[in-house]
């Protein structure tokens, strides 16, 4: 294994699929607060099974697919998705978005499940249910297109998955600790830096498909990193300016 390429699609995928564990955390915690674990469970391992079909059937067919045409598509789908993460994290930096916050995350889903338990009474297992499994299958969709975007076409699918299992495990040890919403977790910084990540991410592998030779092959993801780093700190810096100076 070439740690050099492997180190950072493993910090990638940790760091991307933190985000997203938090905030699937947070919704099965309100399900097991109102209604226990049991329906909470339920619903998180059947999300899970049914990503772990998608993710085996996936592979397979990802082998089929020339190795240009593959780092092309998905290089750029993973930076347009960076870029998205990028802007919306710098906006949030500059104090144009709102934070992210999981404790009033955590309050709103208590509170429609509550609306919904007096409407449906007999039913309230069966929707709390329901509610985890959305909840973890929303968000492991992300990770598992993360984690295929940031592998894919360079033998990277291992170090990539090794990322965001590190990731799932770390989320539920704490959260298995605390029993709250893991508000402490700072998300929009995990956002900036994952953005960055998965921009450098698609610019190298759109790179790869178009059949450019980069200088230094997979050592230039770090400068790719610092240039897209510098540009989202520029950005937020001004944003905040335009937004002091606005009426």
């Amino acid at each position: 294994m070439d740690w050099s390429t492997a180190a950072p699609a493993i910090a990638a995928a940790f760091f991307a699929s933190t985000v997203e564990i938090v905030e699937a955390f947070t919704i099965i915690l309100a399900v097991a607060t109102l209604r226990g674990w049991r329906p909470a469970a339920l619903g998180t391992l059947a999300a899970l099974t049914l990503l772990a079909l998608a993710v085996a059937g996936l592979g397979p067919l990802l082998n089929r697919v020339p190795l240009h045409a593959l780092q092309l598509v998905i290089g750029t789908l993973l930076l347009l998705f960076g870029l998205g993460w990028l802007r919306k994290a710098a906006l949030r930096h500059a104090g144009i978005i709102a934070l992210h916050d999981e404790d009033a995350i955590f309050d709103a889903e208590r509170t429609h499940l509550t609306e919904a338990a007096n409407r449906h009474a007999a039913s309230m297992t069966w929707i709390a249910g329901i509610t985890a499994f959305k909840a973890v299958l929303l968000e492991g969709l992300e990770v598992v297109f993360i984690v295929v975007a940031i592998g894919a076409g360079r033998g990277l699918l291992w170090p990539a998955s090794l990322g965001a299992l590190a990731a799932c495990l770390l989320v539920l040890a704490i959260g298995a600790l605390v029993h709250r919403p893991l508000a402490r977790v700072p998300e929009n910084a995990l956002k900036f830096g994952v953005g960055v990540m998965l921009s450098a991410f698609g610019v190298f592998w759109t790179g790869e498909g178009l059949g450019v030779d980069w200088p230094g092959h997979d050592l230039v993801l770090f400068p790719f990193t610092a240039a897209f780093l510098g540009a989202g700190l520029l950005a937020a810096r001004l944003a905040r300016r335009v937004s002091v100076a606005a009426p």
